[in-house]
């Protein structure tokens, strides 16, 4: 979808014409998805005003039924009257930030405010900071509803809010509602995401709630002064877009992270495993641990480049390698080619699985990329498709991970006491990197034959 070019002076379509189509006020309601209620409300806004307008309804109400929503606001919007006479960009942060704290005051006295700092107009250069960010306040995000600018809203410093949360909704498993600001404004009604989208209808007193912290930007909503380059930023028309009882959020366009994708594709070997005696090193303990000479078909989680793969291959009658990575499998593909019993593929796992069973599955340096759910839904994958007779192998580095939940030694701990998979036999450990084998006790070697 093509952004709008973003004015706030444009006469835009008006709310009266939104209210018309037959899709506003009736798609389907916003419940959280899974067996776990949301109990947690995380609201990312690019500038003051955004939570409001946006999601202040449901802000609301959400402090209400006794969940304490938290708002990280990313900027201090001071750059909204960029040629203003009459104040300056240092003195326009003290005030919208003043007018933000207020404003969350009437939508949920007492909640936190996380202020990031980032430079207004240049968010989209620290995205993969906020996602950070995100994923360091949301941690296991099975139970949290994160919020947050729609991807597609037309305004740049929205749209890489939006995209941040994305990245921080897959790492966390979070579920995410977008919602739009801009759009309402700058777009037709038929441009709307209408089969993507979800509703919070809004009681009289979240309504009239919303509206009083929407009123308290006192900086948008009234001129700064009778001198031009001071007009108002939010007039009647584009305030009226928000008046209602009714709030619309974007929610089935569903997560996105594609850090992966980008270190492969910026990098042919973004770890060096085919320089560094570390990594030469760790592949020769990954083979030497496994308990049988030879496997009948075998599984890696993760494969990057291939590596790993190349070097499992001779062990294995069939190997299936997955990455979800497509500069990751087309490089796999590329050093593996020449090997007909092993077969690279683009999945995203656990959500994709190949068919079949294993005897060996392989999850190396890539269960921290996985949100603490998609951990425990990749254990349950495994389960389902490992023999009786199947060996899982788990091998990690032993340091901090930085802007992922889990480190290696939780995927570890995680893994090894699920109930699902085998108990652990095995453990090799030094001080960067933890090797486990997991495997039932009557499949492993007789030190006698």
């Amino acid at each position: 979808m093509t952004a709008a070019p973003f004015t706030h002076d444009s006469p835009g379509t008006p709310a009266e014409e939104w209210r018309r189509h037959p899709s506003w006020g009736t798609v389907p309601l916003l419940v959280p998805d899974g067996d776990v209620p949301c109990s947690r409300l995380v609201v990312v806004a690019a500038h003051p005003d955004d939570e409001s307008l946006g999601a202040g309804g449901l802000i609301a109400a959400a402090h209400d039924a006794g969940t304490t929503p938290y708002v990280v606001l990313l900027t201090a919007g001071e750059a909204s009257h960029p040629d203003s006479p009459t104040t300056t960009p240092q003195t326009l942060a003290t005030r919208r930030l003043a007018e933000a704290r207020e404003a969350l005051e009437i939508l949920a006295p007492g909640a936190p405010l996380v202020f990031l700092g980032l430079p207004d107009g240049r968010v989209e250069g620290a995205e993969a900071e906020v996602t950070a960010s995100l994923v360091d306040l949301i941690g296991d995000g099975r139970s949290t509803l994160l919020l947050a600018p729609w991807r597609h809203d037309g305004h740049p410093d929205h749209e890489a809010a939006g995209r941040a949360a994305a990245a921080a909704a897959v790492r966390t498993g979070a579920r995410l509602a977008e919602y739009p600001i801009w759009m309402w404004h700058a777009r037709s009604v038929d441009e709307a995401p209408w089969g993507a989208m979800s509703r919070v209808d809004l009681d009289d007193e979240a309504a009239r709630r919303k509206w009083l912290a929407v009123q308290s930007h006192t900086s948008q909503v009234e001129p700064l002064s009778d001198l031009p380059h001071d007009e108002v930023l939010l007039p009647g028309h584009v305030l009226a877009h928000f008046d209602s009882r009714v709030e619309h959020f974007v929610t089935g366009d569903g997560g996105a992270d594609d850090a992966l994708e980008v270190v492969h594709r910026a990098d042919a070997d973004p770890w060096g495993v085919d320089e560094r005696w570390f990594e030469l090193r760790k592949r020769q303990l990954t083979l030497a641990v496994l308990p049988r000479p030879r496997f009948r078909r075998a599984l890696e989680v993760g494969c990057s480049r291939g590596a790993l793969a190349h070097d499992l291959a001779g062990r294995c009658d069939e190997l299936v390698a997955v990455d979800s990575s497509p500069s990751a499998v087309a490089a796999a593909r590329r050093r593996l080619g020449h090997l007909a019993a092993v077969h690279v593929t683009h999945a995203t796992v656990p959500t994709d699985w190949p068919e079949g069973a294993f005897d060996l599955v392989v999850v190396s340096e890539v269960g921290y990329f996985l949100s603490p759910i998609d951990l425990d839904l990749l254990a349950a994958r495994i389960e389902g498709s490992l023999t009786e007779a199947g060996v899982v192998l788990l091998c990690h580095w032993r340091h901090p991970i930085e802007g992922w939940v889990l480190d290696g030694p939780e995927v570890h701990e995680r893994l090894r006491t699920s109930p699902l998979l085998p108990p652990e036999l095995a453990r090799y450990r030094d001080p960067d990197v933890e090797i486990c084998v997991l495997a039932r006790s009557g499949h492993w070697p007789d030190p006698a034959r």
